[in-house]
């Protein structure tokens, strides 16, 4: 299957894009992956991208299309893809249905995260980051520490990142919803969109996913 994963920030699709990938034994392509790989290789549009960070402007399309493209057309995504952060905007929804038009290929479905905005927030700003280890993560709410500001795991010090903030939080959202949340439209007039919530637990919100992508593949039989 050929699927993209979208959503608003906090709606945990990092975390549904890998059970889905494994469950569907396909890749998940990342965005953040992309860029790191390409850097960290030292590609010609690792180099173009870092050059453009390093400077702090933004990463044209073309560029990113055309990391997403190399990957999509790896051996190991023959068979389907998850792609996840790509496409960002309407522009590169485009870019992506010419490239698999191209290739005799076509999306099996676009899965849109449904969170309610204040859930988002809530979510993210709640988030405490362990300063040894920014894998030990913790909530105020959710997953509180055993101590207030100590990881339970290595005794280190919680913080909540520049980029939890509520403010930023709510601005980051504004961005999805001008820049992102228009592709939703782009791909319902495909008749690809399969919008699920993303309440819940991660198992409960896995099966919700699972279960629109076989009644997807099921109206297109």
């Amino acid at each position: 299957m050929r699927i993209v994963l979208v959503g608003p920030p906090g709606a945990g699709k990092g975390t549904q894009a890998a059970y889905l990938a494994k469950n569907l034994a396909i890749p998940h392509i990342s965005t953040g992956d992309l860029f790191r790989a390409n850097i960290s290789e030292g590609t010609a549009l690792g180099k173009q991208a870092k050059a453009l960070m390093d400077a702090g402007k933004l990463v044209p399309d073309e560029v990113t299309i055309g990391m997403a493209q190399d990957r999509m057309s790896q051996p190991d995504a023959e068979g389907g893809f998850l792609l996840d952060g790509f496409p960002r905007n309407v522009v590169q929804a485009q870019a992506l249905d010419e490239w698999l038009n191209a290739e005799g290929q076509k999306l099996d479905a676009v899965l849109d995260l449904e969170v309610p905005e204040d859930e988002v927030v809530k979510r993210i700003a709640g988030r405490r980051i362990c300063r040894n280890d920014s894998s030990h993560v913790f909530h105020v709410e959710y997953s509180r520490p055993k101590k207030d500001g100590v990881c339970d795991t290595c005794g280190g010090e919680l913080y909540q990142r520049g980029d939890d903030t509520e403010d930023t939080v709510r601005t980051r959202l504004e961005v999805y919803h001008t820049q992102t949340e228009p592709i939703i439209d782009h791909y319902k007039g495909q008749g690809l969109v399969a919008t699920i919530s993303a309440l819940g637990k991660v198992t409960e919100v896995t099966e919700r996913a699972m279960q629109a992508l076989q009644m997807e593949q099921a109206e297109q039989a």
